[in-house]
């Protein structure tokens, strides 16, 4: 008589079946999208879960040899790094352990590219950020003429939720990603798609230009365009675009307010930082960048440790303070706002080697033609130069926007690029 099955068996497999946590796991990462410009707490519940329902889809075996490549490697060493970096920090253990927590979320880029080179829905993720941005932009307008109706108390103008420089990388990617479908619509002879598309487009920059922008946004959108035109158009046709976008931006300068105070600050606020060592964005972070670098010097290879840096600031901070008010040669904060120098104080060379390596490789997984290579190159292109201003890679806002669209896009890339990369790995996984 033959031995009796396990009735654990077909229960488990019951609980693995693809046809039902595929889709589970796709709608997941929807609503991730969904709330994204919206809800971080939202996104913390969507993200957990799809974790725990991408798990019930994964062949480990072949997982554990994908993820091993270096586009997977790389942001899984950030949060290892991150780990060990704890032994030789003097921060206090809590401050160590809360230091951990920006990494953690680059352990979901290999789940990502895994899960979306096996499913077909990768495009609806993006779809469903950019519908999600264009609702928020469209409160934006209604907040900038009534207050009131914002979803958060003491909001700013024309910032429904969260922060103006949250909003502004929203609606710059969202600005920017479209050009190529528009111009693919144009050459199909699909002039009202194309319009349509590139109505809303332009919506996100009206937006951005008469209601709020972050100096930031305004410093990387052109390096945005400017990718697109030498990538995707011909030099004439970048000559003729870059030539009509100068004008334009002039006469958006001329009549917009807004744009014209935030153009002005940049020389306002350098010089009440220098002369009266004022606390103005620019003053602060020419005081975090010069401090942070004398940190660096200090531990080059290892840096601090994870945690460290707030202790640092403490230490070489006066207590220069009027009143209320700490001048910007007292401020004290964890962050110096630019992710190199992030990293390069925590974990020093050998962290700044990781955090290129990654940025390097991501950007060349996106090389060559087709929609999901352009989103996916637009996404690396805008962290890494928005992160010279500020830590967007660990900030909790960009931080997502990079791992889902890293993720998403580099797993729904056409062709065998991605696809090789996964063959081998089922390949070697083989007994």
């Amino acid at each position: 008589m033959g031995a009796t099955a396990s009735p654990i068996v077909p229960v488990w497999r019951r609980l693995r079946n693809p046809a039902f946590w595929v889709p589970a796991t796709d709608l997941l990462a929807v609503l991730t999208a969904l709330a994204l410009p919206w809800s971080t707490s939202l996104v913390g519940v969507f993200t957990a879960c799809w974790l725990g329902a991408a798990g019930m889809t994964f062949d480990y075996r072949v997982y554990v040899k994908f993820a091993i490549r270096p586009i997977c490697a790389l942001p899984s060493a950030f949060f290892v790094l991150a780990v060990v970096g704890t032994l030789w920090s003097d921060a206090s253990w809590a401050e160590r352990i809360h230091a951990i927590g920006p990494a953690l979320k680059l352990l979901f880029i290999p789940a990502l590219l895994f899960h979306f080179m096996h499913s077909s829905r990768g495009m609806w993720v993006l779809i469903a950020f950019f519908a999600s941005c264009t609702l928020l932009m469209l409160l934006s307008w209604v907040v900038a003429f009534e207050p009131a109706l914002a979803l958060k108390p003491d909001a700013q103008y024309g910032v429904p939720v969260k922060n103006y420089i949250d909003q502004s990388q929203e609606f710059a990617l969202c600005a920017v990603a479209p050009a190529f479908l528009v111009i693919a619509l144009l050459r199909a002879g699909k002039i009202w798609q194309a319009a349509l598309l590139g109505a809303i487009a332009l919506s996100f920059v009206v937006n951005m230009m008469f209601v709020s922008v972050s100096r930031t946004a305004l410093v990387t959108m052109p390096i945005m365009l400017a990718v697109f035109a030498l990538l995707h158009l011909k030099w004439r046709t970048s000559l003729a675009i870059f030539s009509a976008a100068i004008v334009l931006a002039a006469l958006a300068w001329a009549t917009s307010p807004k744009l014209q105070w935030t153009t002005e600050t940049f020389f306002r606020d350098y010089d009440l930082y220098k002369l009266q060592d004022e606390p103005t964005s620019i003053g602060i972070r020419l005081e975090f960048w010069k401090k942070s670098l004398r940190f660096f010097a200090e531990a080059p290879v290892i840096g601090h440790g994870t945690g460290s840096t707030r202790g640092l600031f403490e230490k070489v901070s006066p207590s220069v303070v009027s009143g209320d008010k700490v001048f910007a040669s007292g401020q004290i904060i964890g962050n110096p706002h630019n992710q190199t120098l992030n990293v390069a104080v925590q974990w020093g060379a050998v962290g700044v080697i990781v955090l290129y390596a990654m940025w390097l490789y991501h950007f060349l997984l996106f090389r060559g033609e087709g929609l999901m290579a352009w989103i996916g190159l637009l996404v690396v292109v805008q962290n890494f130069f928005t992160s010279l201003f500020n830590s967007h890679l660990f900030d909790v806002h960009e931080g997502w926007m990079y791992v889902l669209g890293v993720g998403v896009a580099g797993g729904t890339l056409p062709g065998e690029r991605l696809r090789g990369v996964a063959a081998a790995a089922q390949s070697a996984a083989r007994p």
